[in-house]
Formats: C-alpha cells, sequence, structure tokens
C-alpha cells in the first residue's frame, strides 16, 4: 500500500478508536458530556447503548487496522471497512442533522476510499 494510504486508513481508524474510548469509558464523564452534548442523567440512562456502540466503532478501528497488514487481502479489506464507515458518517450526519458528523467521519473516510481505488487504478 502507498504511504497516503495507509497514513489516510490509519487516521480512520484511529479516529474509531478515539469514539470507542468515548462511547466505552468516557459516556459519563466531563469529555463525554462534553463531546456529544448530554446531562449526566441521560448518559447514565444509556451508558449500556453508547458500550454497545463503542465496541462496534473498535470493531471497525480493528478491521481498517487489518487491512494495513494483510499482504493479501488488504485492499478488499479497506474497501469494506472504509466503506461501512462512509455509510454510517453519512447516515448519522443526515439522521442527527449535524454536518459535523460527515465531516469528522464520513468525510475522512471517503478520503481515504479514493485514494484505495485510485491506487487500484480504478480510476
Amino acid at each position: 500500500m502507498k504511504f497516503l494510504q495507509i497514513f489516510l486508513i490509519a487516521l480512520v481508524a484511529f479516529e474509531h478508536i478515539y469514539f470507542m474510548i468515548l462511547e466505552m469509558f468516557l459516556w459519563t464523564k466531563p469529555k463525554g458530556l462534553i463531546t456529544f452534548g448530554n446531562t449526566k442523567e441521560a448518559a447514565e440512562n444509556s451508558k449500556v447503548l453508547a458500550a454497545n456502540q463503542g465496541l462496534y466503532n473498535g470493531f471497525i478501528a480493528a478491521g481498517l487496522i487489518w487491512s494495513i497488514l494483510d499482504k493479501n487481502y488488504g485492499t478488499q479489506i479497506a474497501i469494506f471497512f472504509l466503506s461501512c464507515v462512509v455509510i454510517a458518517g453519512v447516515y448519522g450526519a443526515y439522521s442527527t442533522n449535524k454536518l459535523k458528523l460527515f465531516l469528522v467521519q464520513a468525510l475522512p473516510a471517503i478520503l481515504a476510499l479514493l485514494i484505495v481505488l485510485i491506487n487500484m487504478e480504478i480510476f
């Protein structure tokens, strides 16, 4: 894989590790409350759901890291996991009506996916 491709995939992976930490461990803490705009009560009531969501973000990060390490199928693995992130980011931005979600989650994955496809000489 080329440097820019690896860098962008790693960036998206590290974002999802950060999301996992926020949702699984910091959801009811000041950082989590501020990040997600929750009250302490709302965060306490939803912490099990947030932890589950965080776990899924961890799986996305693991898949993206796997794509960097796998020499045989890394490109295909990257396309799958980056596509999942793009879809989740677009849906999340649409369903919450928050453009920031698109910019933080979907846009880096779109850029990484485009680089992967360009390196495959699809374009």
